[in-house]
């Protein structure tokens, strides 16, 4: 699972040093809760949830060995419901994304949200102790889109910048795409994805991501 992860971020793009950083803030990502969302301010919401998770998965040695059934609940219960994976998938796929119908556009949104959580609910089992600074919050009274700053401290390197595109929904604040180290979780998979329709279509890459998440732990 971990070589999977690992060459598919190389091949978009993505630097070694960046690999651990990329599962674990995936992993605090995917886990904003709903119920505070609305309340909360994005920068405060993303630290508590992060510090909440974190501890959980210090305390549980079953997800630090790896029992996929109980990380994917974990990951379901609370990405689902909380993470815009119709806007994720939306700029993943790009200027394609108009030539897909209706149904093909809820496939790649099942298919794309499949292939996130399932690839990275193993990072909870990657955690190893890193250290997270978070960034004062710039904002405007009103502002419906932030970006929440973070930084991730780890041992034998420099620390890895980690910011969250959030957008408030009426349901509360969601994350949109994840930028670590400059590089844009979305923008990489849409450099893939055009590649994928250029040689089979909309239909191409849907049967693509379709084949990843079958090759992938379901959790059970």
């Amino acid at each position: 699972m971990l070589r999977r992860i690992y060459f598919e971020w190389m091949r978009m793009g993505g630097s070694v040093r960046c690999y651990r950083v990329v599962l674990m803030a995936l992993a605090i990502a995917f886990s904003v809760r709903m119920a505070a969302a609305a309340e909360v301010p994005a920068d405060v919401l993303v630290k508590q949830v992060s510090q909440e998770v974190l501890t959980i998965v210090k305390k549980d040695k079953d997800i630090q060995s790896g029992n996929q059934q109980k990380i994917y609940g974990l990951v379901e219960t609370k990405v689902l419901p909380h993470f815009d994976f119709a806007r994720m998938t939306r700029l993943a796929v790009g200027r394609y994304w108009r030539r897909a119908d209706t149904n093909q556009q809820h496939q790649l949104v099942d298919q794309f949200r499949t292939l996130l959580v399932r690839t990275y609910s193993s990072s909870l089992s990657n955690y190893q102790d890193q250290k997270i600074e978070y960034k004062p919050l710039i904002v405007v009274p009103g502002d419906t889109e932030v970006t929440v700053r973070t930084q991730v401290i780890q041992r034998g390197g420099p620390p890895i910048p980690v910011d969250y595109s959030m957008e408030k929904r009426p349901g509360g604040w969601k994350v949109y795409d994840i930028v670590i180290d400059g590089v844009s979780l979305v923008t990489n998979y849409r450099a893939s994805f055009a590649s994928e329709i250029r040689q089979g279509g909309i239909s191409g890459l849907i049967q693509t991501l379709a084949k990843k998440n079958a090759a992938l732990p379901n959790g059970g």
